[in-house]
């Protein structure tokens, strides 16, 4: 864990950690050395242990804030909003927008999972499920409802959160396509997904599917210079 610090020592933690950020995605977890991350910062190495007790634990600060805050964040957007189709549409853009403005903190928090040890992998992953239980509820209410054609909403979880996050392979800001008609376009995929003429059939109860990492490597389309 991040260690207790005063005003000026949490400045520098942030320092650090803004510093690791970029550090872990232009070179990868291993490859990146306390070393480089004091000299980004300006300090000795051995004064990052006043910060952070080792590497495994940054890595873990790093990726635990990114998926609370964006958990946080998707219930605060949704919060209010009872139709399922408005709430998907709300998912959706929230979900576009922040991976288009936090593409290395999603990288890291997608490829370096591999790299926490067990118990700290538990905590990010329950985070996860917790953030995909925001749409699977969305699409159990709006097929209860007879607004979705979703039979298997546990996998349509999974595919629409892999398309959305998709974003961040090829996505680069001042492109032909401003963010909102991004969102648009993506939205209209998703919605045009769920829904259908056809009678919907019962839903069956949920079957508990495993979690899956993402890739390992990099895709040769997505820049190597950090971002955000």
């Amino acid at each position: 864990m991040a260690r207790t610090i005063g005003s000026n020592g949490a400045r520098t933690a942030e320092a650090i950690r803004q510093a690791g950020v970029k550090l872990i995605y232009k070179h990868g977890y291993e490859a990146m050395s306390l070393r480089q991350l004091a000299a980004e910062v300006g300090l000795q190495s051995g004064s990052l242990y006043k910060y952070f007790d080792n590497k495994q634990t940054l890595l873990f600060d790093i990726v635990r804030d990114h998926m609370e805050d964006l958990l946080g964040k998707a219930e605060a957007d949704l919060a209010g909003i009872e139709d399922p189709l408005a709430r998907l549409r709300v998912f959706c853009a929230f979900h576009l927008r922040y991976h288009m403005t936090r593409l290395a903190h999603v990288f890291i928090a997608n490829m370096e999972i591999r790299s926490l040890d067990e118990a700290h992998r538990a905590v990010v992953v329950g985070l996860r499920r917790r953030y995909e239980g925001l749409l699977e509820g969305i699409l159990r209410q709006g097929a209860a409802q007879g607004v979705f054609e979703v039979r298997e909403p546990k996998v349509a979880t999974y595919a629409i959160i892999s398309m959305l996050t998709g974003i961040c392979m090829w996505y680069l800001p001042g492109g032909r396509l401003s963010q909102d008609e991004i969102v648009d376009t993506y939205t209209a995929l998703v919605i045009g997904g769920v829904t259908g003429g056809a009678p919907l059939q019962p839903l069956a109860a949920p079957t508990e599917l495993p979690v899956h990492e993402k890739p390992t490597r990099r895709p040769a389309s997505v820049p190597k210079a950090a971002r955000t």
